[in-house]
């Protein structure tokens, strides 16, 4: 397994050094390793497919635009942050010129990435997530603020570690591990509006 890691981070080295010497075919290798990943994170950041494929794109062309700079890092970690700066402009640019509620479903989208939660630890995990859980859960993640939202999903959706996530939010360990304590903490909070969605163990929060 560990050989197989250690082959894996140096053929994307290979591809990184040869997109950033304009390779386009390797670039697109790029693309189809993280294109599910990079999607996911910027549905369920944006709440919207149609904003998330447009952030997932724009995300891209500006990683092909710039990978020249990327000198000696990990290719995704860079990625993501890219990915969320895109996410977060759109999200801004929506917010001056709304046409539709990103937290409210449309009839039309597609239905939300299909992966589940990695790290379940800090949210209730004795449960197999039904659909009507995990539509509640999905809608949850949209009510947190989009920083601690961006860290809840790279960590407990996609199980990025602490320094991958710092890297992809540019900022410190502390901050990560604040955020994604802020956030674990609401998500708990919202799911107690719908106690009967969840274990017995967690209907109460253990005050008289």
């Amino acid at each position: 397994m560990w050989r197989q890691r250690i082959a894996s981070l140096a053929d994307e080295a290979t591809l990184v050094s040869d997109a950033a010497r304009g390779n386009v075919a390797a670039f697109n290798s790029l693309v189809a390793r993280y294109q599910e990943l990079a999607y996911s994170i910027a549905y369920r950041s944006l709440g919207n497919a149609d904003a998330a494929a447009d952030a997932t794109q724009e995300a891209f062309i500006s990683a092909f635009r710039s990978i020249s700079s990327l000198r000696g890092g990990a290719f995704k970690p860079w990625f993501l942050r890219i990915l969320t700066n895109a996410c977060h402009d759109h999200g801004r640019r929506v917010a001056r010129h709304p046409t539709a509620s990103l937290d409210a479903p449309r009839a039309d989208d597609d239905d939300p990435p299909s992966d589940h939660i990695a790290d379940t630890s800090p949210l209730p995990e004795d449960r197999v997530l039904s659909g009507e859980m995990t539509a509640f859960i999905e809608a949850a993640l949209l009510r947190l603020p989009f920083d601690q939202r961006t860290v809840v999903v790279m960590a407990d959706v996609h199980g990025l570690t602490y320094e991958e996530i710092a890297t992809a939010i540019g900022a410190n360990l502390g901050t990560v591990k604040s955020r994604l304590n802020r956030g674990r903490h609401r998500i708990r909070e919202i799911l107690r509006e719908r106690p009967e969605l969840l274990h017995e163990t967690y209907r109460h929060d253990g005050r008289a």
